[in-house]
């Protein structure tokens, strides 16, 4: 990626995909020429978050919402301590922010960490041939990054694919941290970064969990080392095949208290026998409607995931852990959002339950991962 913060404003740009089709519009943010996996986000608010959340490392953002940047940006919703998305399509960005808790707008931000965009495109014909065709690869220019498009397209598709891709490493925490439990301590929980976002060891803190994050290559000796009651595998990028196992059947194999959510879901999936692939466009935004097989109750939830667990729903599976059976499903499609071992205190959600930006129906999850850590202390 190579930038400029400079004449953003004004400068003309171009969105290339992979497969030829382009659009042309406005630089938003940082001028210059950027490339990653063209992906469409469905939430109508909560773009501080998705900015920041590191499962969208190398990917292209389009916002599906048509109005970007409302309400600017503050110091308190970050996820992480950085933007990670490879680029930003909007269609409308806000002239002027408003909102109380604003203190620079979403433009400036993006050019203060170098992040180019693109805004004035039809991002509704952009959501609906990526729904067509698939995420793919694509690259933004704009600048001196301009070309003519054979030169950029060709450029596109040189670029990486997300297939084969291992990222988790590049997103993750270089040293151990500790994050401290909300109130009495009741559980120690060693949390395995592989792009974990802010508020979910705060969930966890908020039940009397201190959670010791560890970087993604941690060993197991380094995750027994914190004594911990339960073991967390959080969300994050890439492909889960790129993924080495041997901490997570490390910790199946000594029955520790396990929960796993987003690229966690994949990884105890493939550690159980299941395979993972590609979803054609995947699930990403605010409003995923998610049924809990267990009870029955249907869930609006927060997903960012290109891939998924390819398991039965039909049946309890044999794993080399016991049994292990289907506990949450998509109602758009039917593509797996959830894994319980029944022999063992292990599960594992596709979505993101602490959804800093909302919906909170399925904050339970947290829950449950307490009441398994009293059942086995019991």
């Amino acid at each position: 990626m190579t930038i400029s913060t400079r004449g953003a404003a004004k400068a003309p740009a171009v969105l290339v995909l992979e497969d030829g089709r382009s659009f042309r519009g406005r630089a938003y943010g940082a001028v210059g020429e950027t490339f990653g996996e063209a992906v469409f986000n469905t939430g109508m608010t909560g773009y501080q978050e998705t900015l920041t959340d590191p499962s969208y490392h190398r990917q292209v953002v389009v916002m599906t919402a048509p109005h970007v940047g409302n309400t600017g940006v503050n110091d308190e919703d970050d996820e992480s301590k950085k933007i990670w998305v490879a680029g930003y399509v909007v269609r409308d960005p806000a002239r002027v922010p408003s909102n109380w808790r604003s203190s620079r707008s979403l433009d400036e931000q993006l050019t203060e960490q170098g992040i180019v965009g693109i805004s004035g495109i039809d991002t509704r014909a952009l959501t609906r041939h990526l729904r067509e065709r698939g995420a793919m690869r694509v690259g933004i220019f704009s600048g001196e990054a301009l070309a003519d498009e054979q030169t950029l397209l060709a450029r596109v598709q040189e670029a990486p694919q997300m297939v084969g891709a291992s990222l988790a490493a590049e997103v993750s925490t270089d040293a151990s941290y500790v994050v401290p439990a909300i109130g009495e301590k009741k559980f120690t929980v060693a949390a395995i970064d592989l792009g974990i976002k802010g508020m979910t060891p705060h969930r966890m803190a908020e039940r009397g969990i201190e959670v010791h994050v560890l970087p993604a290559t941690a060993t197991a000796e380094q995750v027994y080392a914190v004594a911990p009651d339960g073991v967390f595998l959080s969300n994050g990028p890439g492909d889960p095949s790129t993924v080495d196992l041997t901490v997570v059947k490390a910790v199946l194999d000594r029955r520790t208290p396990l929960f796993g959510i987003c690229f966690g879901n994949q990884i105890l999936g493939r550690a159980l026998g299941f395979g993972t692939y590609k979803l054609k466009y995947g699930h990403r935004g605010i409003n995923q409607p998610v049924q809990d097989r267990t009870t029955g109750k249907v869930e609006v939830t927060a997903h960012n995931h290109g891939f998924a667990v390819d398991a039965p729903l039909d049946k309890v599976s044999e794993t080399p852990y016991g049994r292990a059976e289907v506990s949450h499903v998509c109602l758009n499609d039917d593509v797996v959002e959830g894994l319980q071992l029944l022999d063992q205190p292990a599960f594992s959600v596709q979505y993101h339950p602490e959804a800093a930006a909302g919906p909170h129906d399925a904050a339970y999850l947290f829950d449950r991962f307490v009441q398994l850590m009293e059942g086995q202390r019991a």
